[in-house]
């Protein structure tokens, strides 16, 4: 078996985290390796979907990009295509929500400049670079890997046969 394969999502994001790619790519990168959200897209043209949300939505430090790509995983799972079916758009909410308390109850909150005990907003475009220190003082990999959590026992509660 692939050693990939062997991992959970949760070592795997946390690992593509550490090979550069942002909160919302690792963590959407830890589901599509296996076939598990079911796109038939490649992988390539996915990740530079999900670009955007890193840094809480380029770097504006809103909603965590980790969270944004739990977010992301759930949509491809589970959503709603349909946009008079009002039913399937609140069940999809409600998971939404149930998800962001899930991170929110680990985590405190699901903002990433709070997450990052950032005051104010943080907007400048310029990425951190990759080192020694940011990984040291970044909580960004226990963040992506809780939001890979919930979303693998997520899925494992609410099996995708039983919708």
């Amino acid at each position: 078996m692939d050693e990939k394969n062997t991992k959970t999502k949760e070592e795997r994001a946390k690992e593509l985290f550490f090979e550069g790619y942002n909160c919302a790519q690792a963590v959407v990168g830890a589901f599509l390796e296996d076939g598990g959200i079911g796109l038939e897209t490649d992988k390539s043209r996915i990740l530079s979907m999900v670009s955007s949300f890193g840094g809480g939505m380029g770097r504006l430090r809103e909603v965590c990009g980790a969270v944004s790509g739990m977010f992301f995983v759930a949509g491809a799972l589970y959503g709603y295509c349909d946009p008079k079916d009002l039913e399937a758009k609140k069940e999809h909410y409600q998971r939404i929500q149930e998800l962001a308390a899930r991170f929110k109850e680990s985590n405190g909150s699901i903002i990433c400049r709070e997450l990052l005990g950032l005051e104010g907003k943080d907007t400048s475009p310029n990425p951190s670079p990759r080192t020694e220190e940011y990984y040291q003082k970044r909580p960004c990999p226990d963040k992506i890997g809780d939001a890979a959590r919930i979303m693998e026992e997520y899925i494992k509660e609410h099996p995708l046969e039983a919708r």
